[in-house]
This record gives C-alpha cells, structure tokens and sequence, in this order.
C-alpha cells in the first residue's frame, strides 16, 4: 500500500471517530444504543430529609463529615432506620430515632427501607410492650404476629395510615403511627 493511501485511510478512520463523537455529542444515538445508555445512568438521589438505613452492622457515627473528625457514637444494628437531614459530600448528616444526631459516610447507608416499632416505648429494665403485626389495615383486623417494641421491620408499601412491613418470616400490617421510619401520612410504595 503507497504512503498515500496510509494517510487517506488514518483521515478516514479520524473522521469516522469524529463522525461518531459528532453524534454523541448532539445527543443522536442509535436506539439501542440510547436503551443501554439509559439503563446505565445512575438514579438520581432524593433530596434531604429522607429515611434510609444501615448496610453494616458497625457503623461510626462521627462529629463532623469527614475522618478527621471524632467518632461521636458507633451504630450496631445493621438495618437500622435513621433520617438524613443533609449532605456534605460523600457524608450524610443522619439522626435515631433516639435523636442521635451524627454524620455517617454514605457508603454504609441504604436506600432499603424499614421501620422500628414503638421505639420511644423501650425502657431499660422494664418489660417491652408487644404490638400485633394484622393480617389487615385495620384495628381489630387478626393478629399474624406480635412485635415487640423496638423491633425493625422492613418496609414495603404504606398508604399514610398503615404500612405493610414484613419481620423475619412474618408479613402483616401495622399503624403507621407506631412505626419510627416513616413520616405520619407518608406513602411508600
């Protein structure tokens, strides 16, 4: 092959690269191109305040949004409900149910959803109260299960006034109102 016709093939295969980007760069994609571009683009996330909860079952809650910053108090309790109230960066400013308020790095938190059960009834020394997990969305419905008070259960749909949670291998309804996890009228689907 002449030198010529080197060159005219590299200027072919630039322009070929330059046609493409062209393309990209206007937003045309062929359609199967645009579907696995869509499926790749990451979820936006939700603004603050939002729940979340805890991937591990140690997780550091510190002072400030960073590793300089002390270890105010260390979570162990994986799936654990908190609440993000802010965002810095790769942290998140998160509160208990208790009203611990610290920042965890967002790496150890889940948009997974569940609920503690009367946690605000816990008392140290004291017996736990037990609510009933129903098989329906109503008071008097039959109890499937009870809970006790401090329990978490994993969220699957709430209407604003009762939720459909689901502990161990139980699955039932509970007042939402008896829930830390999800705010009062608050529907999860």
């Amino acid at each position: 092959m002449s030198e010529w016709a080197v060159m005219a093939r590299r200027v072919c295969n630039f322009c070929g690269i330059l046609a493409l980007a062209a393309v990209v760069a206007c937003g045309v994609l062929p359609f199967s191109a645009q579907a696995q571009a869509q499926t790749q683009a990451p979820a936006q996330p939700q603004a603050a305040p939002r729940y979340a909860s805890l991937k591990a079952s140690e997780v550091n809650m510190r002072k400030g949004p960073g590793t300089d910053y002390p270890v105010a108090w260390v979570f162990r309790r994986a799936g654990l409900p908190v609440k993000i109230t802010r965002e810095f960066e790769a942290w998140r400013e998160v509160v208990d149910a208790e009203g611990t308020t610290g920042w965890v790095i967002r790496t150890l938190l889940s948009a997974r959803r569940t609920a503690q059960v009367l946690p605000w009834e816990v008392k140290e020394g004291q017996p736990r109260r037990q609510e009933p997990l129903t098989e329906g969305r109503r008071a008097g419905s039959r109890p499937v299960a009870l809970v006790e008070a401090g329990v978490i259960a994993d969220v699957h749909e709430c209407d604003g006034s009762w939720c459909n949670v689901s502990v161990g291998d139980f699955r039932g309804y509970i007042a939402q109102e008896k829930l830390w996890g999800v705010d009062k009228g608050e529907r999860v689907e």
